[in-house]
């Protein structure tokens, strides 16, 4: 009997069926570059953005990455789509990662919104930074949302392999 007030258990982020469709997918492999080339592509820019912002210096620069960056967010985000589909059989807001998406919409809605104050010149070059720099807070709040669901994963595979020796013990 389990207590109301005791720990739950969290449950797998992924079926054994699941497990095996992510291991043997290639779009994993394709998120597994791309998502570090997000990141380098995000710094960079960042760099550039903070540096226009502080001294209102190159803001063609600045403006380049966001761009860029932006083109390698809307690349993965396709990408993670396929794969989630082929591994949860839905292109978006699998239950193992609903909210992750549910950010990711916002995080796209902000670089999308960028784009067309960019290009349309809805905006100073100012105010075109600022939401540029409120895109890549919400990027960095899924970023780390990702990673945490990752060493979920991690931690969960880890203890298949090596179950706690006191969890063998519950029954005494």
């Amino acid at each position: 009997m389990t207590n109301s007030c005791g720990p739950r258990s969290i449950p797998p982020l992924y079926t054994p069926e699941q497990r095996r469709r992510r291991d043997a997918s290639r779009w994993t492999i394709v998120q597994g570059v791309l998502a570090p080339l997000q990141f380098l592509v995000f710094a960079v820019s960042l760099a550039l953005v903070v540096t226009f912002m502080v001294t209102g210096d190159y803001f063609e620069a600045a403006t380049t990455s966001v761009v860029l960056k932006t083109l390698v967010l809307y690349t993965i985000m396709v990408t993670g789509a396929i794969w989630e589909k082929v591994v949860f059989g839905q292109y978006l807001f699998a239950p193992a990662f609903y909210w992750e998406d549910v950010v990711s919409m916002l995080v796209i809605a902000l670089h999308t919104a960028y784009l067309a104050a960019w290009y349309f010149d809805l905006a100073s070059q100012q105010s075109q930074m600022l939401l540029a720099l409120a895109a890549y807070t919400s990027y960095v709040v899924n970023a780390t949302q990702f990673l945490l669901k990752l060493r979920r994963a991690r931690l969960q595979a880890d203890s298949r392999l090596h179950p706690p020796l006191m969890a063998g013990m519950a029954g005494l």
